[in-house]
């Protein structure tokens, strides 16, 4: 019999916290969509308490996600276990309360400002509550990395006692290495005196790059859920990555007789779902979904590999989801072909949005001779943004040439209002972007910009990625378009709309056509 393994992801939560990473509402429903198809155990959708905004999703996807169990984040104190009880409760008997209290010595002292003691009896004060108020609780003993082992068997033992019934031991910092990290779980286990009645989890970053190799280590020594995000998302350097650890538990089932319930070849699709909504590009070589993952150059390898897969590819790209086989869509195709091929990528579309998306569809299908995957995608994240959208790109030129200043004329739709404005710069891409944000404040601090061919071939779309800083507030913006000027605009503008405070200026640059 094969031992199972819960993944519990929290893309939606410690993935949304990356530097630029916020989703709105509709954006989290179509990844939390995604990964129930997926097959995760356990979808974390969000920190109730943080915003009206993160209970209103919360809520929601406790509401219409219908397989995974549906968790809120939670500190240890009784508004926050209110709140998010109250989110979580559409889900029913699939609903969870995670919450949690830090319990190193310096999170205790500088932090907390509290003894180990007061730390004590505000876990299982909030254990007990949130046991009231839920079918499951999950407690997390913050920093347990750097906590004091003969501490943290204590409170493990003890909100164990108090009914929760996972119990997290987070690598906070990613401070650890594999063989420690592994070691403390099979401490905790074998010093708990009622660590049978909980399942052991482990929630790793990334820091030193061994958030999967301490996540291994865990199962190794009895974990049996482990907290990741689609590619690795997360706080600062990011989280033990879904798609490797799962990976990594199938390719070598000759050392963990180990299962999950992850459909893998859904794993592609979710990841360029998640990387086009947060704006956050997928390294190439990154493993299992980086486009050179099964990419083959050198000589030797291409040899080795028409003569037997197997010699250099140690899993099948079709078994993650990269389909070598696609059915590729073009100007002839029409609405049927167009709906089975986003149910194929794992997104049903209702009859409404199937309209507006196949109407997006005939307009590239006019630019480029085929669609790809990577096309539909863009598509589909173009017009999740149609209703928030309070600026829109009505029309845009650039003319520029060796010898000339490059110019471009813009003209946006602001709040229902039509303004135009021309600027000039060191390219048709800063004129543009100088056009544009002299029409509308706060325009931010550029960050980032990088550009992405979505596919191979002189008519494929660019795909920009914009990053901007307006105070503490960091956001991504993403645009696509045959037009790499024009798909830059969409996706400042894209960023724009995402500034809280955003509104057109009241003085505005004088039109003039180029």
């Amino acid at each position: 019999m094969s031992d199972r393994l819960h993944i519990f992801d929290t893309t939606l939560r410690d993935g949304e916290q990356s530097p630029g990473c916020s989703m709105n509402i509709e954006e989290k429903m179509r990844v939390a969509h995604a990964l129930d198809g997926l097959g995760v155990d356990i979808i974390e959708a969000g920190f109730p308490v943080a915003s009206p905004g993160d209970f209103e999703a919360v809520h929601r996807i406790a509401s219409e996600i219908k397989h995974a169990r549906i968790a809120g984040l939670a500190r240890a104190a009784e508004k926050d276990i209110e709140r998010a009880a109250e989110a979580v409760k559409p889900a029913g008997d699939r609903a969870r309360i995670h919450t949690f209290i830090a319990t190193s010595p310096i999170h205790m002292q500088a932090k907390l400002r509290m003894s180990p003691e007061q730390v004590l009896d505000r876990a299982v004060a909030a254990v007990k509550q949130a046991r009231s108020l839920a079918p499951e609780v999950e407690f997390s003993a913050e920093d347990a990395g750097r906590s004091d082992i003969d501490f943290l068997c204590r409170i493990v033992e003890a909100t164990i006692a108090a009914g929760a019934r996972v119990i997290n031991i987070p690598d906070t910092v990613g401070y650890m290495i594999p063989e420690e990290f592994g070691a403390r779980i099979s401490e905790l286990i074998e010093r708990v005196p009622n660590a049978d009645q909980a399942i052991f989890s482990v929630h790793c970053h990334n820091d030193l790059g061994l958030a999967v190799a301490n996540s291994i280590a865990a199962v190794v020594n009895g974990a049996r859920q482990v907290e990741c995000t689609i590619n690795g998302l997360g706080e600062r350097a990011g989280n033990a990555s879904l798609e490797e650890v799962v990976m990594i538990l199938r390719t070598r089932s000759d050392r963990f007789d180990i299962e999950t319930g992850i459909d893998t070849t859904r794993i592609v699709p979710a990841s360029k779902l998640v990387s086009q909504i947060t704006g956050m590009p997928i390294q190439a070589n990154k493993a299992i979904v980086g486009a050179n993952a099964f990419a083959h150059e050198s000589g030797i390898h291409q040899d080795g590999v028409l003569k037997h897969q197997k010699t250099y590819e140690i899993m099948t790209p079709e078994s993650v989801g990269w389909n070598t086989n696609r059915m590729v869509l073009g100007k002839h195709s029409g609405r049927a072909a167009l709906k089975a091929r986003y149910a194929e990528l794992g997104i049903e579309l209702e009859a409404e949005q199937l309209k507006t998306v196949f109407d997006r569809f005939k307009i590239l299908a006019d630019k480029k001779k085929d669609i790809f995957d990577e096309d539909l995608m863009a598509i589909l994240s173009s017009d999740s943004e149609v209703d928030t959208e309070r600026v829109k790109l009505v029309s845009l030129h650039a003319a520029s040439g060796t010898g000339d200043t490059p110019v471009a004329a813009v003209e946006l739709d602001i709040e229902g209002r039509i303004h135009k404005a021309t600027g000039e710069g060191d390219g048709p891409v800063d004129a543009a972007f100088k056009a544009i944000k002299s029409l509308v404040e706060p325009n931010g601090k550029l960050l980032l910009y990088a550009v992405n061919a979505i596919t191979a071939g002189t008519d494929a779309q660019g795909e920009v990625t914009v990053r901007l800083q307006d105070g503490d507030r960091i956001v991504n913006g993403q645009g696509s378009d045959t037009d790499i000027v024009v798909a830059s605009a969409k996706a400042l503008i894209s960023a724009l709309n995402k500034l809280p405070n955003m509104h057109a200026k009241e003085v505005h640059a004088q039109y003039s056509g180029v």
